[in-house]
C-alpha cells in the first residue's frame, strides 16, 4: 500500500494506493494558474484520483468536487480535516498591543492576511478594502510570490497602499504564532480553498477571524468566523472594522474560535487516516 500526501499519482503503481487531494483548483480555477500549470497538474490529479483505492480530502467542499468535476464515487472517499496546534504560551493583552505597535506603530490596527500573493488568494480585493478602511488601519502580506503576485506588486505602488500595507514574504512556521497575536484580525478572502488551514491557526491564537463565504471556509470556520462576499471590497471593509471595533463581538468570536480550533487536532488526523489503512489492508 502506497499513500501519496500529494495530488499526484507514485511513478509505480502499487497494489492499493490511497491518495490525499486538499483542492481542485488546477481542474475548476481557469484564472488561478497558467495554462500549461493546468493541463499539467489536472492531468496528474485525475489520474492519482482514478488508480486510488481510496481518497482523502480535508473537507466535504473538496469530497463533492471530485464527485461533480472527476466522477469519483463518493463511497470511495473519505474526509479528514487537518489539525492545528496551539501555541504554546498566549500572549497577554499587553504583549499583543506591544507587538503590534512594534509592526504598525502606535494606536494602529493591523489586518494581518496569511497566504501566498496570487490570484487565487484574492489578495487584490482585501488591497482594495484597506482603502476604503481609516488611515489607521495597516496590513501585513505574509506569503511568497505565486501566480498573479506581478499585479500585486504594482497595486502596492498605489499610494492609497504603499505606506498602509508591507508584504513579509514567507515566513517560517514557528515565526506565525507571535504575528497572528499581534494582529487585530485575520482577513483571509481566498477565492478557493480546500481547506483553509490559516482561519484555524488564527482562532487558536485567540485572533478573529474574517473568512470569504465561499469553497471550504465555512465548513471550517463554522460560527466562529465573519464571513464576506470576496469579490466585494465594501463589504470585506465593512466586516473588517465590525469585528475590529466591537468588543462585544470580539470577545464571542475568540471564545468560540478558540472552541472550534480546539476540535481540529492532529491526533483526530492521524487517528482517521491509521482507520482508512486499516480499511484499504482488510479489504
Amino acid at each position: 500500500m502506497f499513500h501519496s500526501l500529494a495530488q499526484r499519482p507514485p511513478a509505480f503503481c502499487f497494489e492499493k494506493e490511497i491518495v490525499t487531494i486538499h483542492d481542485l483548483f488546477p481542474v475548476t480555477g481557469r484564472d488561478y494558474s497558467a495554462p500549461d500549470f493546468q493541463k499539467k497538474f489536472a492531468a496528474l490529479l485525475i489520474e492519482a484520483a482514478r488508480r486510488a483505492t481510496r481518497i482523502i480530502t480535508p473537507s466535504m467542499y473538496t469530497a463533492e468536487q471530485l464527485v461533480q468535476q472527476v466522477g469519483i464515487p463518493r463511497e470511495r472517499i473519505r474526509v479528514i480535516p487537518e489539525g492545528v496546534t496551539a501555541p504554546g504560551r498566549l500572549l497577554t493583552p499587553e504583549e499583543r498591543r506591544h507587538g503590534r505597535e512594534r509592526l504598525v506603530g502606535t494606536g494602529n490596527e493591523l489586518i494581518l492576511v496569511v497566504g501566498v500573493l496570487q490570484t487565487r488568494k484574492n489578495t487584490i480585493n482585501a488591497l482594495k478594502a484597506l482603502e476604503l478602511l481609516p488611515e489607521r488601519y495597516r496590513m501585513l502580506l505574509v506569503g511568497g510570490d505565486g501566480y498573479g503576485s506581478e499585479a500585486i506588486h504594482e497595486y502596492l505602488l498605489r499610494p492609497s497602499v504603499n505606506a498602509r500595507a508591507r508584504v513579509l514574504g514567507h515566513v517560517a512556521a514557528a515565526e506565525l504564532p507571535p504575528l497572528y497575536q499581534a494582529a487585530s484580525v485575520l482577513l483571509f478572502p481566498s477565492l478557493e480553498e480546500g481547506f483553509g488551514l490559516p482561519v484555524l491557526e488564527a482562532m487558536a491564537s485567540n485572533l478573529p477571524v474574517v473568512a470569504a463565504n465561499t469553497s471550504a471556509l465555512p465548513e471550517v470556520g463554522g460560527d466562529a468566523a465573519a464571513y464576506v462576499d470576496p469579490r466585494d471590497p465594501e463589504d470585506i471593509a465593512a466586516r473588517v472594522v465590525e469585528v475590529t471595533e466591537n468588543a462585544a463581538l470580539r470577545a464571542d468570536m475568540t471564545r468560540k474560535g478558540s472552541e472550534r480550533a480546539g476540535i481540529f487536532t492532529w491526533q483526530r488526523t492521524a487517528e482517521a487516516t491509521l482507520s482508512v489503512y486499516e480499511e484499504v489492508l482488510s479489504e
